[in-house]
């Protein structure tokens, strides 16, 4: 079943702030990532302006050197992108490609700076980057009246085409974090398979069921190994994170 966006109360603000620490295969020390939300403003708009960033520590930077860093800026009320950045070095794998959205026309001009060539590829309405998407999701998911199984789709871009996204709802469950035992809600967001993920049904996520939909943990399955993230550090929230209390 495909389910329904509804417009609620902002889960996000400016100031608000994640840190995740990451491990591979569930015990090495793999990196750490970081996602800010601003307030700023492009060509006149005022939006949010979020900064992800991912790199490696430990022992895994000695073989395999992660520096990657994803912008997006969005519009505050429709959350729709006007402009993605993407600047990667995944293992000597480099990118880095800047992309502005013109939403009124559904088209995508692509600056890839790496390879100095720049182009414009028609898009389909209303959409999004990688990074804003997790911002809409958490913003118009109507998650009160969501049934396992039931299925969200987006229409992202990433890189340079269209991309169908996908999101599954598994349920509810509570997770022990950094922060005590806390109710989140487990999705299954489609990846493509290939380079990085085993399979398309790779990725696990875990948000917190309140008004934040914080970002709890991720965990993948590589076509190596396994990844997994889990929130260290948080600031900014705009709404109560709720722990749950064991008596």
């Amino acid at each position: 079943m495909q389910t329904a966006f509804s417009q609620q109360e902002s889960a996000f603000q400016d100031g608000e702030w994640f840190k995740f620490k990451m491990s591979y295969s569930n015990w090495l020390k793999a990196g750490n990532a970081t996602l800010a939300v601003k307030d700023a403003t492009l060509n006149n708009k005022d939006v949010y302006h979020v900064v992800g960033k991912g790199w490696t520590t430990g022992m895994i930077k000695w073989f395999f050197k992660v520096k990657d860093r994803y912008e997006s800026y969005f519009d505050k009320q429709t959350i729709m992108p006007y402009k993605f950045v993407r600047n990667i070095n995944e293992g000597g794998h480099t990118k880095n490609l800047e992309i502005e959205f013109d939403q009124k026309n559904n088209k995508a001009h692509i600056n890839n700076k790496k390879k100095k060539t720049k182009k414009v590829i028609d898009t389909k309405p209303n959409i999004q980057d990688m990074v804003s998407t997790f911002y809409y999701l958490r913003n118009n998911l109507d998650t009160k009246n969501l049934k396992i199984g039931d299925e969200v789709k987006i229409d992202m871009f990433f890189d340079e085409e269209n991309y169908g996204f996908k999101l599954k709802y598994l349920g509810e469950e509570t997770i022990d974090t950094d922060f005590g035992d806390v109710e989140s809600l487990k999705f299954r967001p489609y990846v493509m398979a290939g380079r990085v993920f085993k399979e398309e049904e790779s990725l696990t996520l875990w948000v917190s069921k309140d008004k934040n939909k914080v970002p709890l943990r991720i965990k993948a399955d590589l076509a190596v190994g396994s990844l997994r993230a889990d929130l260290e550090a948080f600031k900014g929230l705009k709404h109560p994170f709720k722990i749950v209390v064991n008596n």
